[in-house]
């Protein structure tokens, strides 16, 4: 049997959730998962290290460190080639201010077609 996997904490359900190219045909589509994006945002917006940003979003660094490596490599397909870059999807919990680990709080899960806004 599988051992359930963990949600990722991320402070908040980014606000923008596509970059598209401009003027160039579009080549397909790149999905970037929340937790990658929220790794992306602690190392590179916010210059946080591998610990800081494990500890953050409530994963072992070597987790964090995968995060990245995928969410990175997702931005640079889509650079490279011209795809449209979404993010959506994933498993994760929104952890904001003032909010604990409530069963089911601020929750979503890896789905077939994406998630809205919450």
């Amino acid at each position: 049997m599988v051992r359930p996997r963990k949600p990722r904490f991320v402070s908040a359900y980014p606000t923008l959730t596509a970059f598209v190219p401009q003027g160039i045909n579009i080549t397909g589509e790149t999905i970037l998962t929340v937790e990658q994006f929220e790794a992306i945002r602690l190392s590179d917006f916010e210059h946080l290290d591998q610990e800081g940003g494990a500890a953050m979003m409530g994963v072992s660094r070597h987790t964090f460190g995968r995060l990245l490596a995928g969410g990175r490599s997702a931005v640079a397909e889509a650079m490279v080639t011209g795809k449209v870059l979404k993010v959506e999807g994933g498993d994760y919990e929104i952890r904001g201010p003032g909010r604990g680990r409530g069963l089911g709080q601020g929750r979503r899960r890896r789905g077939g077609g994406g998630f809205g806004r919450p």
